[in-house]
């Protein structure tokens, strides 16, 4: 054989093994997507079921120890008979999470870098924020912008909105009431309420979100010294076992890790319970968000992406609730403002 002609073989083997690779790349892929899917129409296809039993409190997709995703079942209690171990030859785990609430309020902090203090303005994101209308307090999850250039603060509308109750154009103020023995100062003033996503105490719902017209003289776009700095501006698709962190008004910097996606969870509010769809459950072993901290922004660790926005969690803090942030920004009309 030729030297040319051994060439153009030894080309040909290679580009072979190589398409080949690929191809068994893809079908692994897709087999991973088919088999992911199967289990999410699983889920949706039950939970109505499921959560009809008295102390099951929501479902969501997540992983065994094998890697095998799994259909959650989220209890407000222990002790809960009754429960399969698989549903449609699906596996099925139970987490103990207890009562999911949304999280306004909490106590004040102490430190000299405190995120319920009144910081200098432009005030930083993850700090302590309010509605006028109403002695509480929750955090200002990031800078957001629309396609005019407007800037805003993000945060919930049981924040901000005040479960639907606040009039567009009230103020919003840093720190929140709660944190200033419920005084209203004009000079706390950093915008006003602008838009909300109406909570639907009767439906379901995907975000929990409102946004108060702002300035850049107002308000920064980056944590205290202390957290994780200025956000990502592209936002990242959640992924079970990913690693996360936030920064909020009442326990600042946390990580924890998403043990589950795909969650319909029930949530209690003042006005009521409402159900939520499409969301994102955070474990941590210790506290990773307490009364106060409904509004911090979800991102990735280390890379900082937002993957969403934080709005509930059982009272021990352990585990958390989060909007998808693309929901939340769809919804909005806005983009975070980050790096």
């Amino acid at each position: 054989m030729s030297r040319r002609r051994f060439f153009q073989a030894f080309t040909a083997v290679v580009v072979t093994v190589c398409l080949l690779a690929i191809c068994g790349v893809l079908s692994a892929q897709g087999s991973s997507d088919n088999a992911f899917e199967r289990v999410k129409q699983v889920q949706e296809r039950n939970t109505a079921k499921l959560m009809a039993k008295a102390g099951v409190i929501g479902t969501a997709i997540g992983v065994n120890e094998k890697g095998s995703h799994t259909i959650l079942i989220l209890l407000d209690r222990a002790g809960i008979g009754g429960l399969p171990n698989d549903i449609e030859g699906v596996p099925v785990q139970t987490l103990v999470t207890g009562k999911i609430e949304a999280l306004p309020g909490g106590k004040s902090g102490s430190s000299n870098l405190s995120p319920t203090a009144r910081w200098p303005r432009p005030v930083p994101i993850g700090v302590s924020t309010g509605n006028e209308g109403e002695c509480s307090s929750g955090t200002i999850s990031c800078r957001v912008k629309d396609a005019s250039g407007n800037v805003y603060a993000l945060s919930n509308n049981h924040v901000y909105a005040l479960e639907n109750k606040a009039p567009l154009g009230s103020q919003v103020l840093q720190p929140g009431r709660y944190d200033v023995r419920c005084a209203i100062n004009s000079a706390d003033v950093i915008g006003t309420l602008s838009r909300f996503v109406t909570i639907n105490f009767g439906g379901n719902n995907t975000v929990d979100a409102a946004i108060a017209l702002s300035s850049t003289g107002n308000l920064k776009n980056a944590t205290p010294s202390n957290g994780y700095g200025v956000p990502k501006s592209t936002p990242a698709t959640p992924a079970l076992r990913q690693a996360v962190q936030k920064y909020g008004r009442t326990t600042s910097l946390t990580k924890g890790t998403i043990t589950g996606i795909n969650a319909t969870v029930a949530v209690g509010y003042s006005s009521g319970t409402a159900t939520f769809v499409n969301q994102i459950v955070v474990q941590s072993n210790g506290p990773f968000i307490k009364a106060g901290d409904s509004g911090s922004l979800l991102v990735t660790y280390p890379g900082k992406n937002p993957v969403g926005l934080l709005f509930a969690g059982n009272g021990s803090g352990t585990y958390a609730v989060a909007n998808h942030i693309g929901d939340v920004l769809s919804a909005l009309g806005v983009s975070v403002d980050g790096e």
